[in-house]
């Protein structure tokens, strides 16, 4: 069993990164393989809807340059997927929304090749736009037929500086139980 996240801020060690940490300890307690994957600074391209997956039905995207194929192809050896971004301008960082783009047209176009592997998504944010940003991963998981993993409250973190997430007691404590929530729907449905 194996869960991957995306951490999708440019920080690979900020509070994103600190918070899918929290929920992986909880996960490798119960014996679950994990995998951080940082796209922060990678250049990315969203997707250009040329349709090119479905013809080719190969899991592939057909853009050319990035790592974008390599993340899809982790995701979809993954029995669970964690996606995590801080908020920029009231929504996901940039790279985080070509990764739900892409990957979630791949995934549809080859028999929805996601379907049934547990999602959830993983937020930090100082103010405005952790619901907004909470939603939008909710709904990639959504529409790829994935049962999402929840927690005692939204799974966000409140913080401002590098640090903060580890002063933030309710978000650690959310994504503890985040963490022992997504073990034990993986174990159930035994994807």
């Amino acid at each position: 069993m194996k869960v991957t996240a995306i951490n999708g801020s440019p920080r690979p060690k900020g509070n994103t990164a600190q918070a899918i940490e929290v929920v992986f300890e909880e996960l490798r307690k119960e014996g679950i393989e994990t995998e951080l994957i940082n796209i922060g600074t990678t250049r990315l391209s969203g997707c250009i809807a040329c349709f090119k997956c479905r013809e080719n039905k190969d899991k592939k995207c057909v853009l050319k340059g990035d790592p974008m194929n390599e993340y899809i192809a982790k995701l979809d050896a993954s029995d669970g997927i964690i996606i995590g971004s801080p908020v920029y301008y009231g929504s996901m960082t940039t790279n985080t929304k070509a990764v739900i783009e892409r990957c979630g047209q791949v995934a549809r176009a080859n028999n929805d090749m996601f379907a049934r592997k547990i999602g959830a998504p993983v937020v930090a944010v100082r103010r405005a736009g952790s619901n907004f940003t909470y939603a939008a991963i909710n709904f990639f998981f959504g529409i790829l037929q994935m049962p999402i993993a929840t927690s005692s409250y939204w799974n966000m973190t409140l913080t401002g500086r590098q640090g903060d997430m580890q002063k933030d007691e309710e978000g650690v404590e959310t994504f503890r139980k985040l963490g022992k929530n997504m073990s034990w729907l993986i174990k159930k449905t035994g994807v």
